[in-house]
């Protein structure tokens, strides 16, 4: 038996799952299994989508990675599911988790806590939409609060624009978010155990960094190094912890930061399930702090909540 057999036993990755995110989890999930193998890991796929969660239990895993993304699989559920069974799992625990999925509750904590983020509204069908811009001003985002990967997200420019974006939104979740635009550079923090990876700025050639320049062009420009002077760099990363930490999150996560023309930090989310694709900003920044793919995947397991 190898020495990773031993020190891991029986591995799950789970992956797939009910959430607006399964394609895209279903491309992490078998990412990460095949860096596992590579390595000697005893790993098998478990899609929960297909397979019944107490199957879990009757295959006597040591231990899991999550591979999941959105609902069902970064919002706590499939956390407190594995709690119960007493199986380890990678990334964060059950609040951490469906904190870090709830856009407004991570907004209300950082708010709290001193950690910049944009000034928001929730919309419902009662809301003042010419309010609503009138306090925000244009562009405003609009996002549904419980999904990743920009689903459901939609740029607005215009006042006319703004019922028919929350409609969109309110199509995904009933909490729908209206988020103030910071005009400035799009970065993000990956964060692994204690440490922050270097940072990544990204430069989409749409109008913002959707679904689409996530996972499907080729022309969105990623720059690591980002581009800003180490202090300041050393600076966000210090917050980026300090964001992390303040919804409990462990193991692992990338959170999103938007800098403002006069170089503020402004935090959107954190992402307690990142991506794992050959396209995502995890395993790009382990790249730039000299960790291969391979490493990174075994790091992450090795991170596992055990007790």
């Amino acid at each position: 038996m190898s020495e990773v057999m031993k020190a891991f036993g029986k591995v799950g990755v789970l992956l797939g799952g009910r959430s607006a995110e399964r394609e895209v989890s279903l491309k992490s999930g078998a990412a990460v299994l095949a860096a596992l193998l590579r390595q000697g890991v005893d790993a098998h796929a478990f899609d929960p989508a297909e397979r019944d969660l107490p199957e879990l239990a009757r295959e006597h895993f040591d231990r899991v990675i999550i591979a999941l993304h959105g609902r069902y699989g970064e919002d706590g559920t499939i956390q407190g599911a594995l709690e119960l069974l007493g199986i380890p799992y990678t990334g964060s625990g059950v609040m951490a988790s469906a904190l870090a999925l709830d856009k407004w509750r991570t907004k209300l904590l950082w708010q709290a806590a001193g950690v910049p983020t944009p000034e928001y509204a929730l919309l419902d069908a009662e809301t003042d939409f010419e309010a609503v811009v009138q306090q925000l001003g244009l562009p405003i985002f609009v996002k549904p609060a419980r999904e990743g990967s920009s689903i459901g997200m939609s740029r607005v420019t215009a006042a006319a624009d703004l019922k028919p974006a929350w409609e969109k939104a309110a199509k995904f979740d009933a909490l729908v978010l209206a988020e103030r635009f910071i005009a400035g550079g799009e970065y993000t923090c990956a964060i692994l155990g204690d440490s922050v990876l270097p940072m990544i700025r990204l430069v989409p050639k749409k109008d913002f960094y959707d679904f689409e320049a996530k996972y499907l062009r080729d022309d969105t420009e990623y720059r690591v190094p980002c581009g800003l002077p180490a202090a300041e760099e050393q600076a966000i990363q210090a917050l980026a912890l300090k964001a992390f930490k303040v919804l409990g999150c462990s193991g692992w996560a990338r959170l999103d930061v938007m800098l403002d023309a006069a170089g503020k930090p402004y935090f959107l989310e954190a992402n307690t399930s990142p991506g794992m694709t050959d396209h995502s900003l995890v395993p790009m920044a382990a790249r730039a702090a000299g960790m291969d793919f391979d490493t990174l995947v075994l790091k992450i397991l090795e991170l596992a909540r055990v007790g």
